[in-house]
């Protein structure tokens, strides 16, 4: 048992360890920051070895996914404002977010953790403020949950061939191919805390003759961040770091500059001058 969580715990340092560099900023995180509601649902576009895995077997760029409580003043109940005072040290001014986590747990983390992360917003339609509450308030029961070891390990098995690990170790936790539904774990006390109020995520629809429509909730282990992307039930918010909106015409925005490629950059992106010789040699091929 101790070898077990010794490797256990080894192997969570690799798996967490970010893997990938920031990439030019996509968000605007002060605008995020300032939209943001309790009880959002926050998708991370996550830069580390698990976020791969999870990207992988979820056919998605979200990797991971957290709650929105807001504010320690925020939240309505006193005994449960007391909990995430206990659990949380930092400023009572801080904007706060419950998040489950290899390497953590289910714990209390600042919102700030996030700036410059590609991060989308979305948010349960017609969510009554006392509902919210109660979405908070059972997020805010699991504080302290952790991680499995058999999942760090079933996480581990995506970068080592499967006969590495003893048989006793196996599981069937990602055992189904990618882009079919799996176990996960970040997004399950999210879902778990919806449903607690039978808020409909990615609900199982079914029409009876003569009985009309019945819903059946989703089991929230099933639940992966994408999940609050694609469901109707919430409405998704973005705030690109250079929004045209702002700017009134996209045509506006700053296309044309000085600045250069540089690195691999050259690979993925195309220099103004690049742009103005295929919009020159289009307008040839048209006088032609």
């Amino acid at each position: 048992m101790k070898l077990l969580k010794s490797c256990a715990g080894m192997l969570t340092n690799w798996l967490i360890r970010n893997v990938q560099e920031i990439a030019s900023p996509l968000c605007d995180f002060e605008r995020i920051r300032h939209e943001l509601k309790p009880c959002d649902v926050i998708l991370i576009e996550g830069r580390s070895r698990v976020s791969q895995v999870i990207k992988q077997i979820t056919q998605s760029p979200w990797s991971h996914a957290m709650l929105y409580i807001g504010r320690i003043h925020d939240i309505e109940n006193d005994r449960v404002r007391q909990i995430v005072s206990e659990s949380y040290d930092g400023s009572p001014d801080e904007q706060l977010v419950v998040e489950s986590e290899l390497g953590y747990g289910t714990i209390v983390h600042p919102l700030a953790r996030y700036e410059g992360e590609h991060i989308r917003i979305c948010r349960p339609n017609g969510l009554s403020f006392n509902d919210s509450q109660q979405v908070i308030d059972y997020a805010i029961s699991r504080l302290g949950l952790g991680y499995d070891v058999r999942q760090i390990l079933d996480l581990a098995r995506f970068f080592f061939p499967y006969g590495v690990l003893p048989r006793r170790w196996r599981s069937t936790l990602f055992k189904s191919s990618p882009g079919q539904e799996t176990k996960t774990v970040c997004s399950t006390v999210i879902a778990e805390a919806f449903s607690f109020i039978h808020f409909p995520i990615l609900p199982l629809v079914k029409h009876s003759n003569g009985e009309g429509v019945q819903l059946f909730q989703r089991n929230p282990r099933l639940c992966t961040p994408s999940d609050f992307d694609y469901s109707p039930y919430f409405q998704i918010i973005k705030y690109p770091f250079l929004d045209y909106t702002h700017h009134l015409d996209y045509k506006l925005l700053p296309w044309h500059g000085h600045g250069i490629l540089e690195g691999n950059e050259e690979d993925f992106y195309m220099s103004p001058s690049k742009l103005e010789e295929l919009k020159q040699a289009e307008i040839a091929r048209k006088g032609n």
